[in-house]
Parts: C-alpha cells; sequence; structure tokens
C-alpha cells in the first residue's frame, strides 16, 4: 500500500514500438551487491507467506513478534511504506485483526506521539476516494523479531483508529520495507544482515510464497536477475520506465517517459487516467468506467477471457540494455464488481499523478529489493 499523506497531530493513433528490447538468456546465477556475509554477520533467514486471496490474489502476509514475551502479529511486508504499524488493544475500531497488548511487554516504551496516515492505494482492489484508507497512531518503540531475527527498541506505531476499509484484513498491520532501511531492518543490518530481501509472490495455485530477507533464494527462480537502479534518492522503490506496450503496440503517450512506483502492498496497477484509457484503448473501447467505483474500470465477464492482454513495461538495466516486465493476459479480470455481478473489474485503477504496479506483476517475477545498491532485480518466478 503507498502512502501519501503523513500529518503529525499536536489515443493516438496505433504505431509499433521504435525500439524492441533484445532478448536476455537466463542460464546462470548471479548474487548482487552486499551479499558476502561478515564474520559474525547475521545469516539470512525465510519468512513464509499466507496469501489473502479474495476472488483474485489481493496480498501477501507473514509472522513478526512483537514485545516481551512476544506476542505474534501478521503483517504485510510493504515495500510501498516505511514503517511499522499494527491493531493494538487501544483500537476499539480493529474488530477483525488480532490486537497487540503493550501492557503485557516488559520491554514496551510509550512514544507519546499521535499522527494520521492516509494510503493512496488501499486493501484489496477497491479504489482510495477521500480517506477512506486512514489510521490513526500512537508512537512506540519494542523488541521486535522476524524469521528467528531479533531487534531491540524498534520504532513502532500503535494503530488506535482505523477506517472500516481495513476490516477485510485477515492481518493485523504493515511492515514497511520501501527504499532506504528503517526501523526493523536498518536494526538488523547494523546488526550485520545483509541490506537487501527477496520477494516471491506467488498465485494461490502455487502457493509457498515468501520473503528472504538479507539474501536470495536461487531455488525460486530461473536464470540470472537483471537490475536496474532506483530512479531517485527516495524512500519508496521505482524506476524510470521509457515505454509501455499492450499486445506489442504502443502510442505517442505510451511511449513517453514516465517513472513506475513498485509497490508489495498494491494488489493491482494504477496509471493516472490518459495512460489507463489509452491501455485500455488497445485491449478493447468496450471497457469502461464504473461510475459506482471511482477510479475503476470494467468490461462483461463473459468476455474476458477471449481478450489479448498483454501489457510490456520497458525499463533499462544498469548495463543499459533494455528489458520488459511483461503481465499477461491473465491477470486483465480481478472479479465482478459487488453492485454488477456480470461486470468484471479491469486490473488498472486510475489516480491522476501515481504510476504503480503491485502484485499483477510481481507475482510472476522473483524480485530482489537491493537497499544497500539502490537497485532492483527481477528473474522469472518459477511458478
Amino acid at each position: 500500500m503507498l502512502r501519501i499523506i503523513i500529518s503529525t497531530l499536536g489515443l493516438l493513433g496505433l504505431v509499433q514500438a521504435q525500439a524492441t528490447p533484445q532478448t536476455i538468456k537466463l542460464n546462470s546465477r548471479v548474487a548482487p551487491q552486499g551479499t558476502s556475509l561478515k564474520r559474525r554477520a547475521l545469516s539470512p533467514t525465510t519468512i513464509p507467506f499466507a496469501d489473502f486471496f479474495l476472488g483474485t490474489d489481493l496480498q501477501w502476509f507473514g509472522n513478526i513478534t512483537v514485545g516481551t514475551p512476544p506476542q505474534t502479529i501478521s503483517v504485510v511486508f510493504d515495500t510501498g511504506s516505511s514503517t511499522l504499524e499494527f491493531a493494538s488493544t487501544l483500537c476499539s475500531t480493529c474488530t477483525s485483526q488480532v490486537q497487540f497488548d503493550s501492557t503485557k511487554s516488559s520491554t514496551f516504551r510509550d512514544g507519546g506521539r499521535t499522527s494520521t496516515i492516509t494510503f493512496g492505494t488501499g486493501v484489496g482492489v477497491d479504489p482510495v476516494v477521500g480517506n477512506n484508507y486512514q489510521l490513526t497512531l500512537r508512537s512506540a518503540t519494542d523488541t521486535v523479531s522476524v524469521g528467528g531475527l531479533t531487534a531491540p527498541g524498534v520504532s513502532l506505531f500503535l494503530i488506535t483508529k482505523q477506517t472500516p476499509t481495513f476490516n477485510i484484513d485477515p492481518f493485523s498491520g504493515i511492515q514497511g520495507m520501501g527504499a532506504r532501511a528503517q526501523g526493523l531492518f536498518a536494526s538488523l543490518v547494523s546488526q550485520g544482515l545483509p541490506s537487501l530481501f527477496s520477494l516471491y509472490l506467488t498465485p494461490r495455485a502455487v502457493g509457498n510464497a515468501e520473503m528472504t530477507i538479507g539474501g536470495i533464494d536461487t531455488t525460486k527462480f530461473t536464470g540470472t536477475p537483471i537490475f536496474a537502479s532506483q530512479a531517485a534518492s527516495s524512500s519508496t522503490w521505482q524506476l524510470v520506465s521509457p515505454r509501455l506496450s499492450v499486445n506489442g503496440k504502443t502510442n505517442t503517450l505510451l511511449s513517453q517517459s514516465r517513472t513506475i512506483i513498485f509497490d508489495s502492498g498494491t494488489s493491482n496497477v494504477v496509471f493516472s487516467t490518459d495512460i489507463t484509457e489509452a491501455i485500455y484503448a488497445i485491449i478493447s473501447p468496450d471497457i469502461k468506467p464504473n461510475p459506482n467505483e471511482p477510479g475503476t474500470y470494467g468490461i462483461a465477464c463473459n468476455r474476458i477471457s477471449s481478450l489479448p492482454a498483454v501489457i510490456d513495461i520497458t525499463f533499462t538495466s544498469q548495463s543499459g540494455a533494455p528489458f520488459n516486465l511483461t503481465i499477461p493476459s491473465s491477470e486483465l479480470s480481478v472479479g465482478p464488481f459487488a453492485n454488477d455481478p456480470s461486470t468484471c473489474q479491469t486490473l488498472i485503477n486510475a489516480l491522476d499523478g501515481l504510476n504503480l504496479v503491485g502484485a499483477s506483476l510481481l507475482k510472476h517475477w522473483y524480485s530482489i529489493w537491493d537497499v544497500g545498491g539502490q537497485r532492483l532485480g527481477f528473474a522469472p518466478a518459477k511458478l
């Protein structure tokens, strides 16, 4: 989920692509920078993920423990956020999640600050409207562990109030995994853990999704990862894309350079309205906005399977070669609309000013998030 506000309280004609990305043979494995382990350094560890499934793969989450003695809390490891926040017994509106009880932890320290955060993308495939994805938080510190690695005195936030949109969550919170090491991850890196992590976000039918923190699981992908440099000095993971193409076609708008955010906490894809509608115009002119859910689009469910909808997003590797990350046609539908079950929502939501890819792309690629090297790596996931 992408955080957009933090406030502390008190088609033009179709043309063929101008350049064809080269085919890169993936026939060996290399490890990214920063993976060599120093003596007495922390070793990488793997955390299994559960898949939040509601007609489509939505999000993946795993367990951490907080406090002394430890209390188990499930969180989304979210590359669109930077901090740790989770439901607490101070939250009367957190009715569906396991709540952390700070009174039972001898290492808990109240920070005394309250704040609100609003998310630009929310849980599942529903659009963000106004402040419908918002949390009220209270600052604190406590001991946090993940995959057998422990960090004392980690800065965190207790959720004291949440909007009803979070009530469907089977997990209690969010562990931010932004492009700058902070909180839990920063503490582990300071103890010698290599400053990278890898995500294997599989479709429900495949299962065994996981995160490897501090390393790479070479059994989960084929070939050699291709790396691209982080677009800017930012806490948000982002790469520059020179071109988008759909079913092998592009146009003037889609061939413009743009920065795209990579967000493991977002279920589908978000583009500005003009880009969204340019993509849909190539797929089918019958994909239309749904006025009942602003920002969403759909088409009759009985037509989805017959529509080609291969979306290629081009990036440039650190060696200067273009490569594509592909979203296959199978991702076009994210399920029927609640208000009209005969119409299926399509994978791209429109939100002006935001270009972002989430699970619709990431579950087809093994991804390596190299904080120390400020780069992202991708290889075809073994599915």
